[in-house]
């Protein structure tokens, strides 16, 4: 893995993290908690749209889009299991 990879992983999770905690009112991790939120939130975009047969397009703007719908998943189940 190069470090221009590494940047951009970080990159997208920390901004789908970040509208993820958005969305999902009460959730605000810091930094490092949504970079966390935001690379666990894009396999399970990744995952659940893979099995729905949608497209979330190609680049940045498309990885975000998966990445965050992902993320805003993982919070809703986090809020699910705390209560």
């Amino acid at each position: 893995m190069s470090m221009e990879t590494l940047i951009i992983w970080l990159l997208v999770g920390a901004i789908a993290g970040w509208l993820a905690g958005i969305v999902v009112k009460g959730f605000g991790f810091g930094l490092l908690g949504n970079i966390v939120v935001g690379i666990v939130g894009s396999f399970i975009g990744g995952w659940v749209f893979g099995r729905l047969g949608i497209m979330t397009g190609q680049g940045i703007l498309g990885a975000i889009v998966g990445a965050t719908v992902g993320a805003i998943i993982l919070l809703l189940l986090l809020r699910l299991i705390r209560r």
